[in-house]
């Protein structure tokens, strides 16, 4: 009778759904009110029809199959294990080995996790096929949580009837301000021989930003384009990883509020580019943006040098590491500034970036401020750079 009824909630689970029937509260009863057997056969068919992790509306069920002596999920929702406040440990069902964490986040929300085994060995979720590329460098994947209502950006898609831009990488500097050597790659849109001048746009974690599993801006530069969202424009990315030995990222250094890393685009990577590619010569053509220790570079640069940087793109900016930055942007720049901020809600650098935005807001600058139900990762700037390249570039 049992294993009957385990069949009747697996059909109301995965089949129509009767009016008086939560496919989430079934789906959990039906792993919890069974026998061993039956509850791997239920853990099974949400396995086979994608349903792991188990979400509807704001509740969320992470599972996970297999011996273990405890496990927990670790992800952007507790800051990857800074945030005590939230109960990140599974418990086991029954006698079997599937083991449950049941939550709730924002119905829109987008959030990187892994599974810790035993304290000490970290997993992907084997039974989660969605993922996203996180950390600097490119990382490595981390399994992605899509609650029902977050939407993946359609301009992250390449198109096959938009017209691909032209990229050029690992163009070598020899950096006398520095005195090493850097390396950066350069968007050139389609037709750009056609175009004339352009605005241009400095991207820090440039890597990053080109990769197709991270920032994939390339061809959210061609859609927007193509679809005269934006301006043609001309973008530039910096790598901050040493050419010879790719493992050695010196962002750290070079993107925490560092005069001769400013100097060096001011008097040496600029004139380059403008000695070599057809861009604007004018601070209000000419914009910087960045992630995290690139968004306070970003900002740093701007203020710095409002006659240099007069547009600015700004996601999830650390500005935690160096507070100086709100004292420094407190002051109205001349000429003014346009700056895009984003930033997550959870985990994230929302905090701070709302703080800078009353800074902004009382010495008049001109900006754009979002948040999203996201954390520190590839996966929410990803999903936001069309929004600041509109606000920057938009027609």
């Amino acid at each position: 009778m049992r294993f009957i009824l385990a069949i009747v909630l697996i059909a109301i689970s995965f089949g129509l759904k009767a009016q008086d029937y939560s496919y989430f509260s079934n789906s959990i009863k039906a792993l919890s009110d069974t026998s061993s057997y039956q509850q791997l056969v239920v853990y099974k068919k949400l396995v086979e029809s994608n349903k792991i992790p188990l979400v509807e509306e704001d509740s969320v069920a992470f599972l996970y199959f297999g011996d273990a002596k405890s496990v927990s999920w670790v992800g952007d929702f507790n800051g990857w294990g800074y945030d005590k406040n939230f109960k990140n440990e599974g418990k086991k069902i029954g006698k079997s080995n599937i083991w449950i964490l049941k939550t709730s986040f924002p119905k829109n929300a987008r959030l990187d996790y892994k599974i810790l085994i035993d304290g000490s060995k970290w997993i992907l979720d084997p039974a989660n096929p969605k993922q996203q590329w996180s950390g600097v460098g490119g990382g490595s994947p981390n399994s992605e949580l899509r609650m029902p209502e977050w939407k993946e950006d359609t301009e992250l898609t390449a198109k096959p009837t938009v017209a691909k831009g032209n990229v050029i990488t690992d163009v070598l500097l020899n950096s006398t301000q520095l005195g090493y050597q850097i390396t950066y790659g350069v968007y050139l849109p389609a037709d750009v021989e056609k175009l004339g001048k352009l605005p241009v746009m400095f991207v820090t974690d440039g890597y990053e930003y080109l990769h197709p599993q991270l920032g994939n801006m390339a061809t959210v530069l061609d859609n927007l384009i193509a679809e005269k969202r934006i301006k043609p424009i001309i973008a530039v990315f910096v790598d901050h990883r040493e050419p010879v030995n790719r493992s050695n990222n010196r962002r750290m250094q070079e993107l925490a509020m560092n005069g001769a890393y400013l100097d060096f685009f001011v008097k040496e990577l600029i004139p380059e580019i403008e000695k070599k590619y057809p861009v604007l010569t004018d601070s209000k053509n000419r914009g910087i943006m960045g992630t995290s220790m690139g968004a306070l570079a970003a900002t740093y640069f701007a203020f710095t040098k409002p006659d240099v940087f007069g547009l600015v793109g700004i996601q999830s900016p650390a500005f935690w590491t160096k507070p100086q930055i709100y004292q420094l942007c407190s002051n109205s720049a001349s000429p003014t500034i346009k700056i895009s901020m984003t930033s997550g809600l959870i985990n994230d650098t929302s905090k701070e970036s709302r703080k800078m935005k009353e800074v902004l807001q009382a010495n008049s600058c001109v900006y754009h401020y979002r948040e999203v139900n996201e954390g520190h990762s590839w996966g929410n700037w990803r999903n936001l750079i069309d929004d600041v390249l509109v606000d920057l570039f938009g027609n």
